[in-house]
This record gives structure tokens, sequence and C-alpha cells, in this order.
């Protein structure tokens, strides 16, 4: 959620602020704003709406300056407005601030402000950092940003700077990601990594706590008392800049969901030696199923999905108890955790608040964590005492296709190496599933090329739907769980998952002539149930669309629409049946003229609760 650019240095520092931000857009946000240092004051353009409106009106105006700070803002204090955009300033304009998260005591600190005379142009929690600051501030910015960090609760991220002092960027981490690129004689602040890849492969991660004092020359990192850090460690990043772009893809969603193969690939070869799956780069044990009696898996959204779906193999497969949870509730139901638990945490961004939360939790009461996300050094993977890292590369679109798609198969590894420590299941089998989780990358990639023209047709037919239903048994109800996610998030058609079986329970209610119908059938060992299931809906006028293996048998009559996957294990099939759902996806929102890889509301790294 939001972004935060920085950038000092000897070039002028407005276009590359405005670069780094558009970078950043895949964060979801509703205004933009820049706050450039020039001679005798600081020059603030910010604008609701997207950044083109906030270009347009730089446009209007002439910088000259080397230092800035840029945000993307998405609204939580206040509604998208001019005013409540991001820079805001002290009553004096001296001190200049940007901020992602939530100050939780902001009407508290603004009550005891307002008392002492300080008047408020915004709505938002942001301005009352700036007044605080305001009033410790005296030649010192470091410091009076330190004093003002001790008194605020909640999470954020900040990018300061004052009229006074021009040679500088302060920036503060709390549960909120920064990280700083090196360059020489310039230096660099964002959210995110993409933002100015273009610039620099060398980075500072701020952890929580981590004040930094950043010139053109240097930067210096403290921790919130005031402790220099010695030798903090640097990450250099292994993918470009080029992996960011769309390389003539007209939208990054669908260029993610090309990119799958090659993604999975790199996930499998990270974690296969010899033919054999080795997970112990990660953290784990060689018998580490040995040493826990359940395991909780805890996430958000498309990540939960993955979560589901493991569940269904997991306690098949290996016999253990696996509990599933939206992280948001978890965290406040009390759940039955102990040194016995693995739980299961997964983040594409490694920065998700409310599973951040419930893995510190459940770390208190005992448990181990293992971590599924796809950043190196987020607050996730340095918090987890194990991790997986699903190489998916840079995953730009606010709907997750590729991360989600290694989501699944990193559970798969899991299901895997399970398979190998238990006695009642043959070295026979597991090689085989090892073949089969192989073969993967192949399959996706030639049922992408293979289908993009049917699925293009079947989603002419949607985009006047009001709603679209997607049913499922087994592990295939996650699919439908996940089809119907991906669809109503970017083309904002109503879109509902429910298991096959329930429909008699009330859900046939709502099948009517015309309703579209997206019937998930990949496991060939329940087909015949979920196809009864198809049979009722289409005999109440239902237009459906049945998604199942090729060569499978069914009274076409029932079918209006049929895409056909390779034949595989019928535990790894779903893996290829997600494939068209996220396709179907696409292609209905570039009907329905939306904004692909930016939804409205929404965000990619949703860092407050």
């Amino acid at each position: 959620m939001c972004g935060i650019v920085g950038y000092i240095g000897d070039k002028k520092a407005a276009p590359i602020l405005l670069a780094g931000l558009k970078k950043l857009e895949y964060r979801g946000y509703d205004s933009a704003g820049i706050a450039v240092q020039e001679k005798k004051a600081v020059k603030i353009v910010k604008k609701e709406g997207k950044l083109d409106k906030l270009k347009s009106r730089t446009e209007e105006e002439v910088f000259y300056g080397r230092t800035g700070i840029g945000h993307t803002r998405w609204a939580t204090h206040g509604r998208p407005s001019d005013i409540n955009s991001h820079p805001h300033t002290d009553s004096f304009s001296e001190i200049v601030i940007v901020h992602n998260g939530i100050i939780e005591n902001f009407r508290e600190l603004k009550e005891e402000l307002s008392a002492a005379g300080h008047q408020f142009k915004s709505e938002t929690d942001t301005e009352v950092v700036a007044h605080l600051i305001s009033t410790y501030y005296d030649d010192d910015l470091r410091t009076a940003v330190n004093k003002t960090v001790e008194r605020l609760e909640g999470s954020f991220a900040l990018a300061v700077m004052s009229r006074q002092e021009k040679d500088k960027i302060i920036a503060v981490r709390k549960d909120s990601p920064l990280i700083i690129g090196l360059g020489e004689n310039e230096n660099f602040l964002a959210s995110d990594i993409p933002a100015y890849l273009e610039h620099t492969d060398n980075f500072y991660i701020l952890e929580d706590g981590e004040i930094a004092d950043i010139r053109k020359d240097k930067v210096n990192i403290y921790k919130f008392n005031g402790d220099l850090i010695v030798n903090k460690n640097k990450t250099k990043i292994s993918w470009d800049a080029e992996m960011a772009e769309k390389q003539g893809y007209q939208h990054f969603m669908l260029k993610e969901i090309h990119e799958q193969p090659e993604s999975l690939k790199r996930l499998l070869e990270d974690n296969l030696n010899g033919g054999q799956i080795d997970l112990t780069a990660s953290g784990l044990a060689e018998d580490w199923l040995d040493n826990y009696d359940k395991i909780h898996i805890v996430a958000c959204g498309t990540a939960y999905h993955s979560g589901a779906l493991a569940k269904y193999l997991l306690e098949d497969k290996l016999r253990i108890p696996v509990e599933v949870e939206v992280a948001s509730e978890y965290r406040y139901r009390n759940p039955i955790v102990d040194a016995g638990t693995l739980m299961i945490v997964v983040s594409q961004s490694g920065e998700t608040a409310d599973t951040l939360a419930a893995l510190r939790l459940a770390k208190k009461k005992g448990a181990s964590v293992l971590a599924l996300t796809n950043s190196r050094d987020s607050s996730i993977a340095r918090e987890s005492d194990m991790v997986i890292y699903l190489k998916a590369g840079p995953e730009i679109a606010v709907a997750s296709t590729k991360a989600y798609t290694n989501m699944v198969a990193a559970f798969y590894l899991l299901l895997v190496d399970g398979m190998r420590q238990r006695d009642n299941i043959s070295d026979q089998i597991t090689a085989e599933y090892t073949s089969d989780l192989i073969k993967l990358p192949e399959m996706i990639r030639k049922l992408s090329e293979q289908s993009k023209e049917q699925i293009q047709a079947i989603a002419n037919n949607y985009e006047d739907k009001e709603n679209i239903f997607f049913i499922g048994r087994n592990t295939d109800y996650t699919l439908a769980l996940e089809g119907a996610l991906k669809l109503k998030e970017i083309s904002y058609i109503h879109a509902e998952a429910y298991p096959a079986g329930e429909l008699k329970h009330g859900t046939l209610a709502l099948i009517e002539e015309g309703v579209p119908v997206v019937a998930l059938g990949s496991r060939a060992d329940i087909f015949s149930k979920l196809f009864s299931n198809l049979k009722e809906v289409k005999a109440r006028g239902a237009e459906t669309l049945l998604i199942t293996e090729e060569n499978q048998k069914f009274e076409t009559e029932s079918v209006d629409h049929l895409i056909e996957l390779p034949i595989l294990n019928k535990d790894f099939a779903g893996l290829l049946a997600i494939i068209p759902l996220q396709l179907l996806a696409y292609y209905t929102a570039l009907n329905c003229g939306e904004d692909i890889d930016q939804p409205r509301n929404l965000a990619k790294s949703v860092t407050v609760e």
C-alpha cells in the first residue's frame, strides 16, 4: 500500500522521483505528490488521481533541486483529495514528510498539538507527525525525528526533510517496508526495490526500529535508541529492471501469466538436488515432519487460497492435522498453538501486516514458523525460522498470478518431501510425484499457448454479465475460490465460489437463465460428483464452462464451453487448471475496459490492518 520514493545526489530530483513513483504504481494509490528542496524553499506539488495528473501539474513548475521525496497515497485517514495527498508539512512548511502506515494515536496527538496552537489543513494522521517533528526541531532533524517516533503508536515508514537542512533525508521504518538504493554520489529511498533497479542493484533493507540519515555521499543507519549500526549488510538484487518491464505485453498481468513456466522452473531447480527434492537450504530439517503434530497455514487473499489447497493434500498424504485461516482472524481468536505446531505463513511481499502479526503471535506461543515468500530480506522472511523463497521474480500486477502458482508449487515440494518421510508411502510413488512436478513448467507453457484463443472467445460472453459463479469439489473448490477472486478483482463483475455439493443448500436460488457457471473438474476421482452438480445448474438455464482433463467422458449437452487440461497426477492437476482461470479473468477484464494492473481500491502490498 502506498509508495515512498526519495532521491539525493547531483541530478535533478523531480524526474527521478516521478519515474520511481511510476514503478511503484502497482502498490495501489489514489493520489500522488513530490517535494523538492529548492534554494529558498521546499517546492511541493501534489494531486488527487493517477500519476499522469501529477506529471502534468509538475510540467507547469520548474524544478532545479537535487534532493526530494515523493509519495503515492492509498486513503486511510481522509478521502482522496489534493489536500489530503502527501507530502505534508508543519504550519511553517519547515518540515516536509511522506508516510506509509497508520498512526494509531494520532487523535490524541492532534488534540495536544491543537491546544498548543497548531493548525491543521488535512484530515490525515500524517500531518500530525510533521507538526510533532517541528515541536522537537532544533537544527538537528534526526534528533527531532527520533524524539517523535518514540511517541508514535502504530505502523509507519517515514521520509522527512527540513527546509533548513537541504543535504539530507531522514528515513524511519516500523512495520512498513523501506529500502535504500546505493549509488555513486547519489542515493535513493523507496518502499520497494523495483522503484530504482534501473539505477542500482545494491540496497540496504531497513529493519524495524531503524532510522537512516541519507546524504548523497553516505548513509548512516541508527537504532531508535540512537546507536549507530556498524557494517549494515547490503543486499545485491539478482533480477534486473528489464524483468519488471512489460516486454511487449499489453499488461503486466498478461506478462506474468506467461512467465509462470520460467518462474516455476526456477523454484523447482532451487529445491532439487540430483533429481530429488531437497529443502534443507530453507532451514527445514531432513526429518522435519517428525517434529510436529499439527500444521497451521496462515495467509490472506490469494496466498490463503494456496494454503486451502495445500490442506487437502497434506492431510490426505501425510496424515497430519492442518488448519488454514485468514491471518486477520487468526490473531484475534486465541489459537491453540504450541511447540508441536509448524506454522506456515504465506505472503508474496513478505510484509503483509496481518500475516506478520499472526507470525509473531505464534512464535510467542512456541511454534516454529516456515515462510513462503517472494521477497528476500522482508520482515516475514527475517522473523521466520525457515524460509522457502518463491523465486517468482518481480510481480507488478496487483492481481497475483505467478506468485500464486509458485506458492502452490512450494506446498507441492513440502508434500513430496513429507511423503519421503512416511513409511507407508513407497519410494516409487515419491519418485513418480517428483517426476510429475518436474513436468509442470512445460505443461503450463503449452496450456497457456493452446488455450489462449479459446479463452478469449469464451470471455466475449462474459463482459455484460452481472454474476458469475464458480464451483468445484475438494482441491477444485479452492481453485474456484481463486478463479472467482481473480475475476472480480480486475473485471468488477460479481463472482463467487461454492463447494459444488452445497448448491442444493441455497445457492441454486441464484441460478437463472444465462448465468455463467464455471465448473472445475480437474480431479478424475470425483469428476462424476462434480458433473452431477453441473447438470443441476444447466437444468436451470446456466451457461456452463467445464475445465477438466482431456478425454474425460461426459454428456456434452450439459456443457456450453469446454477447456481441456493435459492428463496429470490428480493432486497436481490443479496447478494446470488455474491457468485458464487467470486468462479468463484477464480477457474478461480487457473486454470490460478496466485498468487490469491497478484495480480500484486495491493494493499489491497490504501493510496496514
